[in-house]
């Protein structure tokens, strides 16, 4: 199983796949890849029906338990690279059905090469030098904002740098990682507080996705740390929208905030995958916060990929 899984592994990386898809009736198993967002199959050998429960077993799953969905994280060396894995599985009367997700697949970038524009780039490394502050990286599911996040982490030298996640997405030795743990009171409110009082320069919240992260985000940042974190919207401006539905006051909101970075993920004419980046700095987001409804001065998403593609770019 281990040879046969490492065979599974190595064709994944070699077409940049994220996330492996098992689907199993009885004996019989359908496997297929997500690569640039398209499902590609992959043939099939005799046992592949064992893979799942080998899988259930380096996840410590519980294997005799199909009655409810199960999540677990391992690590796999893969020729010389070390894989962060997750694995969820779901039981149906008569389908398994499970994912297997590759998080640091797309990792092997540095924070020089996120970007086209090399100004861009300096421009995202530069705001992880700021003392205070929230920022926020925006966009859809699957656009690589944690890719883009924890690229700029890796970057930062001679900083300590604590993240708070659920779940932890990638390990990495140069952080302190810890993880909600909501069975036995270690939430987003005392996982922050905790670090807080180990002084760190950094503070990393995985997503925010519930009023109590988004809170203790802007207060983390008013006791002058810096924040960063990443949060589902469909625009740098809506980011703002969003914080404030999660009951966020948005004085304080935008006292704090320094920084939106919006983007999306697309395939240009090459059928290669490049990101666009939509930034709202601390001077637009003032902007905003004035015109409100009113046109910005910044260049959406959708503006430079419509632009993109009439001008031959993209």
């Amino acid at each position: 199983m281990e040879e046969r899984l490492l065979a599974i592994l190595r064709l994944a990386l070699k077409y940049n796949a994220t996330d492996i898809h098992f689907n199993m009736k009885f004996t019989d198993v359908e496997i297929f890849m997500r690569i640039d967002g398209i499902p590609k199959k992959v043939k099939a050998k005799i046992g592949d029906d064992k893979l799942i429960r080998y899988l259930q077993y380096l996840a410590n799953l519980d294997i005799g338990n199909l009655t409810k969905p199960q999540t677990g994280q391992f690590e796999m060396e893969v020729d010389d690279t070390i894989l962060s894995l997750r694995f969820a599985v779901v039981n149906t009367y008569n389908l398994t059905s499970a994912v297997l997700r590759i998080l640091n697949s797309s990792l092997r970038i540095d924070a020089d090469s996120l970007s086209g524009k090399k100004n861009q780039n300096e421009f995202f490394k530069e705001l992880l030098r700021k003392e205070n502050g929230l920022i926020l990286f925006a966009g859809p599911t699957g656009s690589g904002k944690t890719t883009t996040l924890y690229t700029l982490l890796k970057s930062v030298k001679d900083e300590v740098i604590y993240t708070i996640e659920d779940p932890i997405e990638v390990y990495n030795d140069d952080f302190v990682q810890l993880q909600i743990n909501e069975k036995i009171g270690f939430d987003y409110e005392n996982g922050i507080k905790q670090i807080m009082r180990h002084d760190p320069d950094i503070i990393m919240i995985g997503e925010i996705r519930d009023d109590k992260a988004a809170r203790m985000a802007v207060r983390a940042a008013n006791t002058g740390h810096l924040v960063v974190s990443t949060i589902h919207a469909s625009s740098a401006a809506s980011a703002i929208s969003r914080m404030t539905d999660l009951g966020v006051n948005e004085s304080h909101l935008y006292e704090m905030l320094l920084c939106i970075v919006y983007q999306r993920m697309i395939i240009d004419r090459k059928s290669e995958k490049r990101v666009i980046y939509e930034v709202m700095d601390r001077k637009e987001i003032e902007y905003f916060r004035t015109h409100k409804k009113n046109s910005s001065s910044f260049i959406s998403v959708d503006d430079q990929i419509e632009k993109g593609l009439k001008d031959g770019i993209y």
